[in-house]
């Protein structure tokens, strides 16, 4: 599945089964717990074998019974088991008081304020069965000295491994942000693996949810898939409030590949776009440079490069089947813009601040075209009125943290206020207001990377986990995503899907070159990428 859930549509398949009568409540617990076990099994296959310890904190709710659950299983298996209960056993839901009253024939349950941080000294497992997908405030301090001995404890050497059930408890399985008072700069949520049950969560990818859910593994609980319907012109969409993962398996990023794989027989350059990138004066040209040999590489059949007449020379030194114009002011541009083959442009790397700025993004905005805004376009966009009522559908914006905030300041505030309740505003929330807004495709940066257009819909790129690429972070990486997403505009993919793809290819071109990355190597990295793609 690479529809990502909320936690109230999770709650809602959960409910949506339950009363069809196709699964029972203590079927999925049932479930869900013997997945635990197995995926720590699997995980671990040393634990597997023989007896060991184990301390299972279980809540008052219904991951407390899928902790239950799992301290039955392993006590059945020879380990032993201590299990502690934050709250009132009789306050339990039904189901978690059935599983709590099956291990009470097996063992006891002790009350979790008599626990002692000696109690992990030789545990080799920690299932933390506090809170799942449901919290809505900050963990009380009877919950969060139990976790934080069990981080101190696992700092030792050979500390007890730590398993949160579906998210580690303190995380907004919405936002991946940790709900907390403002004034408590103590514990964060922490597992060395995560087993989350039937769909990935929002809050898995976004945030600082993949740091703090550490491995993270899917355990299928026999849930109906999720919910899918069509919509013209969109293809198959999943639920309002959820996100697709960006993924080989997404049924929408599949048709992206066949875009991808569209250059036929009896074609020439022009029939597979041309692309304008206006570039800085002297000195300035780099990140244009870079945007522009990004376009190239994803496909456009051409590129121009246009630049102030003073760095022609200087370009002309470095570009060879990227073609170069001079562009003196507005008029010049206009001019450009006469050639209708034209058809997609990139506004903003390393392009400067100034009036003459202003009126090149102006007239591209004016154009029509599919238009990427980066950088410096986006900073003038953000202190001028009159450019951001410009945009329109054909555009996409490509903000990192800082120039979100300069765009849209009342939003970013918004994501950055404490998070002391949940669900908690995420970054999902904030690119898909701020793309409504717009009116046009908004694709907000960082690992997280986070794609919204103005209806709603929205994907994830999470460079994270097996995706991981932290070298990503360099200077002028941002302009070559830029290119990419202007090649192919010019190819002709709309602007969610060239946003889309341009992201998925930007970070598989990091992990297929590796450390050591430059920005120079990312173009130059994505005919590997489509040979593995098959294109």
């Amino acid at each position: 599945m690479t529809e990502l859930l909320t936690a109230a549509q999770m709650r809602a398949i959960e409910q949506a089964a339950i009363a069809s009568g196709e699964v029972t409540g203590l079927e999925l617990m049932e479930r869900a717990g013997r997945g635990v076990v197995e995926a720590v099994f699997e995980e671990w296959t040393e634990l597997a074998e023989g007896a060991h310890r184990a301390v299972v904190l279980c809540g008052p709710g219904n991951n407390g019974g899928d902790g239950f659950v799992v301290a039955r299983l392993l006590k059945e298996v020879g380990w032993e088991v201590e299990v502690f209960l934050y709250g009132d056993a009789q306050k339990l839901p039904s189901d978690a008081k059935a599983n709590y009253e099956r291990w009470v024939d097996m063992g006891e349950v002790a009350a979790l304020g008599t626990i002692k941080r000696d109690y992990y000294h030789n545990a080799e497992l920690i299932i933390d069965a506090f809170f799942g997908t449901g919290l809505s405030r900050p963990l009380e301090s009877e919950c969060l000295i139990p976790l934080r001995d069990a981080r101190i404890n696992n700092d030792e050497p050979n500390g007890p491994l730590i398993v949160a059930v579906d998210v580690p408890s303190g995380l907004c399985a919405d936002s991946g942000r940790t709900i907390k008072l403002p004034d408590d700069h103590g514990l964060y949520p922490f597992a060395h693996l995560t087993v989350a049950f039937h769909g990935f969560k929002n809050g898995h990818y976004m945030a600082r949810g993949a740091r703090h859910c550490g491995k993270l593994v899917l355990v299928d609980i026999g849930l109906p898939s999720i919910e899918r319907r069509w919509v013209r012109g969109k293809g198959f969409q999943p639920p309002n409030g959820s996100a697709s993962l960006l993924s080989p398996d997404n049924r929408r990023f599949r048709r992206n590949q066949r875009g991808l794989k569209k250059i036929g027989l009896d074609t020439h350059k022009y029939s597979h776009g041309h692309a304008l990138i206006q570039s800085g004066g002297v000195g300035k040209g780099g990140a244009a440079r870079l945007a522009a040999r990004g376009a190239l590489r994803v496909g456009a059949g051409a590129v121009t490069l246009g630049c102030p007449p003073a760095a022609l020379i200087e370009n002309a030194a470095q570009l060879n089947a990227i073609m170069l114009r001079a562009v003196k002011g507005v008029d010049g541009v206009d001019n450009i813009l006469e050639d209708d083959r034209i058809n997609a442009l990139c506004m903003g790397p390393g392009m400067g601040v100034s009036d003459e700025s202003r009126g090149l993004v102006e007239v591209g905005l004016q154009s029509g075209r599919g238009l990427v805004l980066d950088a410096d376009a986006l900073t003038l966009i953000g202190h001028d009125a009159p450019l951001f009522g410009l945009l329109h559908k054909e555009c996409v914006l490509t903000p990192h943290a800082g120039e979100f905030a300069r765009l849209f300041p009342d939003v970013a505030e918004k994501l950055a206020a404490p998070a002391t309740k949940g669900p908690a505003y995420s970054k999902v929330d904030a690119t898909r207001e701020a793309a409504k807004r717009a009116g046009c495709v908004v694709l907000f940066k960082g690992p997280d990377t986070v794609i919204a257009d103005p209806s709603g819909r929205c994907s994830i790129n999470g460079s994270v986990y097996e995706r991981s690429a932290p070298w990503l972070a360099t200077a002028g990486s941002g302009d070559v995503l830029a290119g990419f997403i202007t090649g192919l505009l010019a190819r002709g993919f709309a602007p969610m899907q060239a946003a889309e793809t341009g992201a998925w290819l930007h970070t598989e071109c990091a992990l297929s070159f590796g450390p050591g990355l430059i920005a120079e190597d990312l173009p130059e990295e994505l005919p590997k990428v489509f040979r593995a793609l098959g294109i």
